[in-house]
C-alpha cells in the first residue's frame, strides 16, 4: 500500500473525498493500492485486514430513490431484510448510470462522502464491531480508514440490519 498525504497527487474523485474528509475535521488518509479493489476479498487482501473491516459502499434504488448502504465484506445484502429495515417496498441494484449520476464515482470506487448531493445512508450494524473500517476512497484503486464513529458523522448514516 501506498499512503498517499499530499491530496493534490490524488486522482480526481479521491481528492474530492478527501476535501470533504477535511472539511469534517478528519485528518484522513487515502491509501492508493497497487491494483483495484473492486471486491471486498481484494480490499482485505491488500490492505492486510479482516474482510468484515471492509465497508462495502453499495448503491441501490429504493422505491425509485437511490440511497447509499455501507455494509460488511463479510456478508451479502438480504434485499427482503434491507427493504423492512429502510421501510421501503422495493429494493434493487442501482445501474451503473444511476451510481455515477448519484455518486460521481464508479462502482468498485464509491467513497460515503464526496458525492454531488448527500444520498440517504444506512451503516450496517456489523460494521461497528471493528476499531477501524476500510471504505473506497473514490476510486476503485483508492482506500481509507475510519473509524465506525467517523463513518456515521461524514454519512448520517442509520444504522440497520442489512441480513
Amino acid at each position: 500500500m501506498t499512503p498517499v498525504t499530499a491530496a493534490e497527487s490524488l486522482p480526481t474523485r479521491s481528492r474530492i473525498v478527501h476535501e470533504h474528509l477535511t472539511a469534517a475535521g478528519i485528518e484522513g488518509r487515502i491509501v492508493v493500492l497497487p491494483d483495484s479493489a473492486r471486491t471486498a476479498v481484494l480490499a482485505a487482501q491488500a490492505i492486510g485486514c479482516e474482510v468484515g473491516a471492509i465497508a462495502n459502499s453499495l448503491v441501490l434504488v429504493a422505491d425509485d430513490e437511490p440511497i447509499l448502504v455501507m455494509t460488511s465484506g463479510a456478508h451479502r445484502v438480504d434485499f427482503a431484510v434491507l427493504a423492512q429495515s429502510i421501510g421501503a417496498d422495493a429494493v434493487a441494484m442501482a445501474p451503473a448510470a444511476v451510481v455515477r449520476a448519484a455518486t460521481g464515482q464508479a462502482i468498485g470506487g464509491v467513497a460515503p462522502i464526496g458525492h454531488p448531493t448527500p444520498l440517504r445512508t444506512y451503516l450496517d450494524e456489523d460494521l461497528r464491531a471493528y476499531d477501524e473500517v476500510w471504505t473506497a476512497g473514490g476510486t476503485p484503486e483508492t482506500v481509507m480508514p475510519l473509524t465506525f464513529d467517523q463513518l456515521e458523522e461524514l454519512t448520517g448514516g442509520t444504522l440497520i440490519r442489512v441480513e
